[in-house]
């Protein structure tokens, strides 16, 4: 796979019926190898192992209903108190980072209402605060 723009992390790979798979440490079982899995294993490895979260507080692919459909979110990071802190939408390196890609993870929004939201490619990373109370967001260099 491709190298990203992440620290280097420790992996767990296996490889059956020559397709290779790799080792999500919060849904704890083995997922094929697509690129899309190799920038969210690093977005995933960059919050339990660079930003110290709490493996507890983060869900990863759950199901969200957006205007009736069932959608699936990449990663969630909760707060302590169940409210979701930071909403992260992840594309394969190759798929370049657009507007629609904003639009997509601010449909997700409507409905989950994050503090913080996170898109990336694996390559190319935007960060956001959103502000509720005055309608805005800003955009920011790191996830605090």
């Amino acid at each position: 796979m491709r190298e990203l723009n992440f620290p280097e992390f420790r992996f767990r790979f296996k490889s059956t019926e020559n397709k290779i798979y790799i080792f999500d440490e919060i849904r704890k079982k083995f997922f094929l190898l697509t690129p899309e899995e190799w920038v969210r294993q690093h977005v995933l490895h960059y919050f339990l192992y660079i930003k110290n979260y709490t493996r507890s507080y983060i869900n990863v692919e759950k199901a969200v209903k957006i205007n009736g459909l069932n959608k699936r979110y990449d990663l969630v990071l909760h707060n302590s108190n169940g409210t979701i802190h930071i909403l992260v939408e992840c594309k394969e390196p190759n798929v370049k980072i657009t507007q629609q890609t904003f639009d997509q993870i601010a449909r997700y929004n409507g409905v989950l209402q994050a503090d913080y939201l996170m898109v990336t490619n694996g390559l190319e990373h935007y960060y956001c605060k959103l502000d509720y109370k005055n309608e805005t967001y800003h955009f920011l260099n790191d996830i605090p």
